[in-house]
C-alpha cells in the first residue's frame, strides 16, 4: 500500500469525519487537539513506541480535522511555509540561532 500524501490524509478525514467536525465546530475540535497533545505529552514521557505511534497519529488526525473545518489546504500551507527551507533563514538545512525559533 503506498504511504498517502498529506493531500490524500485530509481528503480520509474529510471523507470520515467533516459533517460531524463542522457541526461541532472549531472551539470544540481545538479541545480535542488538545487532549490528545497531552496525551502524546504522557506516551512521550514513558509510553512504548507502539502508544507513540498512536498518539501522534491522533495529533496529525485532530490537527487536520480543524484544517478542514477552516479551509486550509495543509499540502498548499506547508508548501508555501517550508517548501523553500527553514522560514527564519530560508536554508534546506536551517542555520537559526539555537535560541530563535525557526
Amino acid at each position: 500500500m503506498p504511504s498517502p500524501t498529506i493531500a490524500d490524509f485530509q481528503q480520509l478525514i474529510r471523507d470520515m469525519y467533516l459533517e460531524k467536525d463542522i457541526a461541532r465546530g472549531v472551539d470544540g475540535t481545538f479541545m480535542w487537539l488538545m487532549e490528545e497533545v497531552g496525551e502524546l505529552a504522557s506516551a512521550l514521557r514513558e509510553g512504548s513506541h507502539e502508544e507513540l505511534k498512536g498518539e501522534f497519529a491522533d495529533v496529525l488526525a485532530w490537527l487536520t480535522t480543524i484544517a478542514n473545518v477552516k479551509g486550509v489546504d495543509l499540502t498548499e500551507a506547508v508548501h508555501e511555509k517550508y517548501g523553500t527551507g527553514c522560514p527564519g533563514c530560508g536554508q534546506l538545512v536551517c542555520h537559526c540561532d539555537d535560541a530563535e525559533k525557526p
